[in-house]
């Protein structure tokens, strides 16, 4: 398959489709049921919609960019990756797809946020603080944080996240727990941070999943990606309002220029549009890897 052809879906025989989300298709594997398969589709969404419309190589650079952040990290956190083999499977899951181990999930996203902006700077906005922790007064949007901080939220199956206190946190998963992950957020955010800045990317904020294998604590799903994490050019960043970013923006931008009223069926995207959004994907991964996204990645 080309690689500019996107992948909007997938069926794979022999496997059993777990479920399909707003990017990823996620199998169970009959024969060995402590293993998941994990295909990142093209598929982009919206204001909360899948889009009728893919973006060439998202899936590509999403699962390249989680297998060097799992490399990167791994003298600090586990995660569940297991083979990135698709022998014998479509040659369209190829550089997108990653075999890992079954987890036990915890019900909550961890993020840790540097700088204010998105929701964080909706709610500090109205309240002066995020996910009830208090911060300076006279912020303004896109500022840095005087550290960074964690802002967990719950899990949401369709629509936003919701964001949450530290405390609630605890009612879901305990203290124990919430402190580690709380703890191990801010360490993972810190050093991804720390390398992405010389080589020209802010990392503003990021949200991470872990579970349980075997009673230890694993780094899980998507990683550090443009769809987990908002990257900023460190050469146009300036305080007191948005960023251009490595992200959806040019989606976003083009849905509001045409004043969708938000509602399905979501409409789709002009080729020009999807193009310069799957460029920006693939600078992200180009700007933190060192490499381009091409097939002796794929």
């Amino acid at each position: 398959m080309s690689l500019q052809t996107p992948v909007l879906e997938t069926n794979v025989s022999g496997l059993k489709l777990r479920g399909r989300g707003k990017v990823r298709d996620i199998y169970e594997d009959p024969q060995h049921p402590e293993r998941l398969l994990i295909v990142a589709t093209d598929r982009i969404s919206a204001f909360d919609y899948i889009l009728a419309t893919g973006i060439p190589d998202k899936g590509r650079v999403l699962t390249q960019m989680s297998l060097f952040w799992f490399d990167f990290l791994r003298d600090t956190v586990p995660n569940h990756l297991l083979s990135t083999d698709m022998t014998g499977l479509p040659t369209e899951l190829e550089g997108r797809s990653m075999w890992v181990k079954r987890a036990k999930m915890f019900d909550v996203e961890c993020v840790a946020r540097g700088y204010l902006s998105g929701s964080g700077w909706k709610e500090y906005q109205q309240t002066g603080a995020v996910c009830g922790i208090a911060l300076p007064p006279g912020l303004r949007e896109s500022d840095a944080l005087p550290e960074p901080i964690f802002t967990p939220a719950t899990k949401a199956q369709t629509g936003h996240d919701e964001n949450i206190s530290f405390e609630r946190m605890v009612s879901i998963v305990g203290q124990e727990l919430s402190v580690q992950l709380r703890d191990l957020t801010l360490k993972i955010y810190q050093q991804a941070a720390d390398y992405s800045r010389p080589r020209g990317i802010i990392l503003a904020d990021t949200k991470f999943e872990f579970g349980m294998i075997d009673g230890v604590m694993t780094l899980a799903d998507e990683v550090l990606t443009p769809d987990s994490s908002r990257f900023w050019p460190v050469e146009t960043y300036k305080a007191g309002g948005p960023q251009p970013s490595y992200d959806k923006q040019y989606v976003r931008d083009y849905l509001e220029s045409i004043h969708w009223n938000k509602q399905p069926p979501a409409p789709a995207l002009p080729e020009e549009v999807a193009r310069r959004t799957g460029e920006k994907y693939k600078d992200a991964y180009r700007a933190l890897t060192g490499r381009a996204l091409n097939s002796a990645t794929a």
